[in-house]
């Protein structure tokens, strides 16, 4: 570069050449997304001594930069995996909500239903007419339980589909990233002041997107890529490298799914995202109403077949079984690393009103097994002798012995609403009488006060405890609607606040655009007078 004031005014042409360059592309990706405005940075050249004095050369380009501010766009990806969180759970238990809660769909008008024909039995309980219609609404009370059952299941696969579709998008995230990584370090430069600023917005927008689905937190290496991690410190991207998260059954259910991380459960290792909201509202809403709507049909369908089998029918018989489940044994699963050892579990008609709405999990160790309730982690004691042994309603028995240690998860109220039927089809086999007469109500009235008895361990009726059910979910309803609206509002201040910073603002720009014209004109003058003087001092020479 020549010196002097011809090498000075070229440096200007130069420097506000490319300030107009990066303008011009700030104008021209207004509407980019992701965008981040650029900005050409000068500094003065070093001064030339001459003659006892330091005299300028100009301007250099140091830099192009664009607006970045790292607790902003943490800030974004936090109000994003927060959002998407609240948005998956809140469209979730708002559909269970809208199914338990309706008449139609619910169970509230059906359980009424059916001890309404059962109270017009006792009224008359040689009628046929109205035996039927205690048959009929017995077979369609448990067809209702098992459609409601059925819905949640839907709900379930549902919820699964979601989070495979949420992991293939994270894996793709995920890669796009690592190879951004790579692009980004390869093409660093000036030992990492000077990056490719397109690169990194398109990695930034990638990094909220993948927030989006899972929270996580970034670290940056001084080449320019970065570090992607999850939960506790496990890496979900290194530099070019990264992990990829999949989906799998359960050891106890093949509905219910775990994700992995290099073969690891990562279930609990996420906080946020809608990954986090599609388990949330697996864990905390969907499993435990299908597991309080298990706890009603077994509940009433054991406790009725009891006051039932009591009494007489009109062939002077022995009332029967009015429902069954089917199958009639409760849900065990065994864990995979379990060498030998099988058990069984039924329910036991005498303590059903202990049951509760919560799986268990049966350890085996040094040959002794020990019971723990899932829902508060609470350790039921056995009976000293072991197996069998009847607590919380079920009756636990040891088939084979276990070859070591061993665990097992047992699900009683689960698949409860699902596996009850309605099996008497006769009129005649409903056993109103006490068998003082066939013709009497004894029974009947016994069956019919079902409805009223306090017939679990808290203290409530079949219906109330449906009713706490459906209010648990709509709390949870209410509060994620509440939650959704104030996430939306919070992301909405973040994107405002990046996009105050970051964004391109046309008057902003075309001010500018007009003063780097008028620098470059200026520098354009200088550069003609220069050449004038020069031509001036050629003159006078010859």
């Amino acid at each position: 570069m020549p010196s002097g004031i011809l090498g000075t005014a070229l440096t200007g042409l130069m420097a506000f050449q490319r300030s107009m360059q990066t303008t011009s592309n700030n104008i021209a990706n207004v509407n980019t997304d992701g965008y981040s405005r650029q900005t050409t940075n000068l500094a003065t050249t070093n001064s030339t001594f001459s003659r006892g004095n330091y005299v300028g050369n100009g301007v250099d380009v140091t830099n192009v930069t664009r607006s970045y501010d790292q607790f902003i766009s943490n800030n974004i990806r936090t109000s994003a995996s927060a959002l998407g969180d609240a948005d998956r759970f809140q469209t979730m238990t708002k559909q269970v909500d809208n199914l338990m809660a309706n008449p139609e769909t619910g169970m509230a008008n059906s359980m009424k239903s059916f001890f309404n024909a059962v109270n017009t039995v006792a009224t008359d309980p040689t009628s046929i007419p109205a035996r039927q219609i205690m048959v009929t609404e017995s077979t369609a009370l448990a067809t209702q339980f098992s459609n409601v059952s059925s819905q949640l299941e839907n709900m379930r696969a549902q919820n699964n589909e979601y989070m495979q579709t949420n992991i293939d998008s994270i894996n793709s995230y995920t890669q796009s990233i690592a190879d951004l990584n790579t692009k980004i370090s390869a093409v660093t430069r000036g030992g990492g002041t000077q990056y490719p600023n397109e690169l990194l917005d398109q990695r930034d927008q990638l990094l909220t997107k993948l927030s989006e689905n899972i929270d996580v937190s970034v670290l940056t290496r001084a080449d320019g890529s970065v570090d992607v991690f999850i939960g506790q410190g496990h890496a979900l991207i290194s530099g070019d490298s990264r992990s990829k998260l999949e989906l799998s059954n359960s050891t106890t259910d093949i509905m219910q799914k775990d994700v992995l991380m290099n073969g690891l459960n990562v279930n609990n290792q996420f906080a946020s995202g809608s990954l986090a909201g599609a388990v949330k509202f697996r864990d905390q809403v969907l499993d435990p109403a299908q597991q309080q709507l298990g706890l009603v049909a077994a509940g009433l369908g054991i406790s009725f077949n009891e006051v039932h089998k009591q009494g007489v029918d009109l062939n002077g018989a022995v009332g029967k079984n009015m429902f069954t489940f089917e199958p009639s044994q409760v849900p065990v699963y065994r864990n995979n690393a379990n060498v030998g050892g099988n058990i069984s579990v039924v329910f036991d008609p005498a303590t059903i009103g202990q049951l509760h709405a919560s799986d268990y999990r049966l350890d085996y160790n040094a040959g002794a097994y020990s019971l723990t309730r899932l829902t508060d982690n609470t350790k039921v004691m056995l009976p000293t002798g072991g197996l069998p042994t009847t607590v919380d309603g079920i009756t636990i028995t040891e088939l084979s012995i276990p070859q070591g240690n061993a665990s097992f998860i047992i699900r009683p109220t689960y698949q409860a609403a699902k596996n009850i039927n309605a099996v008497i089809s006769d009129p005649k086999e409903i056993a109103a009488a006490a068998g003082n007469g066939q013709g009497e109500n004894v029974n009947a009235l016994a069956l019919a006060n079902l409805e009223t008895q306090s017939k679990f361990s808290d203290g409530k009726t079949f219906s109330q405890t449906y009713q706490q059910m459906v209010a648990r979910v709509g709390t949870s309803a209410n509060a994620a609607s509440v939650s959704l609206s104030a996430q939306k509002a919070l992301n909405n201040q973040a994107t405002e606040a990046r996009a105050n910073f970051a964004g391109v603002n046309l008057d902003e720009e075309a001010a500018n655009l007009i003063k780097f014209q008028n620098a470059y004109q200026a520098s354009s003058q200088v550069v003609a007078i220069s050449r004038s003087l020069f031509d001036s001092l050629l003159s006078a020479v010859r």
